[in-house]
């Protein structure tokens, strides 16, 4: 592995973050005057008083393409526009949803999230996060938490469609202290993934920047590691298995931007199998008759990007002692194993 220098930076959690909202709403003609607070407490879901009248303070209400007080009073044909750091969002909830506990205490969890599972509320998904399983196993503890923010106790987030280990506090001084870890780079993070090709060499650091694509926003792209856009991003790889067509490989981060494993496994030119967003579903000819089929049947059972968080080492915040945590590759990765290295074994020997 390179020797890499990074500076202290806060430590970003892989999951994509919330984009501001910006909706606008048209005042009809025979609207009867009122606050203009009150008016858009009444007409955007979930969205209370309180918030409402921060973005206006914040000035982020526009009418007719000014900032107004809370007091303003709407009217007819009034063209209104608001933009929530943060979607609206209804109260969080406690819901019975099975989680795969791996270790718990008085101040933490450490769950193996399965693929799919949504880490945290944000729209589109109120409800079915593991926060919902959180609030609910913690109980009458959970007090001790704050659901306004939609994130209690987590204290960093892994993608939908990344399956392993997840740290969640359970209480607010276990979360500042974990939380302090991470931003200081003391948390040991390892994933797992199946991806296309066989890097060369099989070993090293990917360094670039990371930060938002400029064509498309929901998409992260990499950037010079010393240039003014997106931030710094390390990790490092190891290939652990090479399958000829395919790769397991060992991650490393070194430091937490959103979409991190996946942008730079991209960037080398080895996507993440079934990764959507980053070039993990392309169909290709491999080097052997009839691969068409064995592709797109490999794709079918790996519908999400094989990516798997499979360690995790850190310090307990209350007593400090090193805790270590490894989760198995889950079925869907297992399944997709197999089936390559059956085809490649024969192969081999055809």
């Amino acid at each position: 592995m390179q020797n890499h220098t990074i500076k202290n930076e806060s430590f970003q959690p892989e999951e994509e973050n919330s984009e501001p909202k910006k909706l606008t709403l048209q005042v009809s003609k025979v609207q009867i005057p009122m606050r203009i607070d009150k008016y858009l407490t009444q007409q955007v879901e979930n969205a209370t008083r309180n918030k409402v009248q921060e973005a206006i303070e914040e000035e982020r209400v526009l009418v007719n393409g000014r900032p107004v007080k809370s007091n303003y009073r709407i009217k007819s044909c009034d063209s209104i526009q608001i933009t929530f750091l943060r979607p609206p969002a209804p109260e969080l909830a406690p819901e019975d949803i099975p989680i795969s506990i791996v270790y718990e205490d008085s101040d933490l969890m450490v769950v193996n999230k399965e693929p799919g599972m949504v880490v945290h509320p944000a729209f589109g998904n109120w409800t079915g996060t593991l926060a919902n399983a959180i609030l609910h196993h913690i109980g009458k503890d959970a007090g001790t938490l704050d659901p306004s923010e939609l994130r209690p106790g987590i204290v960093h987030r892994l993608d939908k469609d990344t399956s392993g280990l997840i740290i969640i506090a359970k209480n607010p001084t276990a979360l500042h202290r974990l939380a302090r870890q991470f931003a200081q780079r003391q948390v040991e993070k390892v994933y797992k993934a199946i991806v296309w090709g066989v890097p060369d060499p099989a070993s090293g650091t990917i360094l670039t920047n990371i930060g938002r694509s400029k064509k498309n926003r929901k998409v992260m792209a990499n950037y010079p590691y010393e240039g003014p856009d997106g931030k710094h991003a390390v990790t490092d790889y190891l290939v652990e298995e090479n399958l000829h067509w395919f790769s397991v490989v060992s991650l490393t981060l070194h430091t937490g931007r959103t979409h991190q494993i996946r942008a730079h496994m991209l960037h080398i030119g080895h996507p993440i199998l079934g990764d959507e967003t980053y070039g993990g579903r392309v169909l290709r000819t491999l080097s052997f008759s009839r691969s068409e089929s064995f592709v797109k049947n490999l794709l079918e059972c790996m519908p999400r990007q094989a990516l798997h968080a499979e360690k995790l080492r850190f310090s307990q915040p209350t007593t400090h002692e090193t805790l270590s945590f490894s989760a198995p590759l889950p079925v869907d990765m297992l399944r997709t194993l197999d089936r390559v290295r059956t085809v490649l074994a024969s192969q081999l020997h055809s």
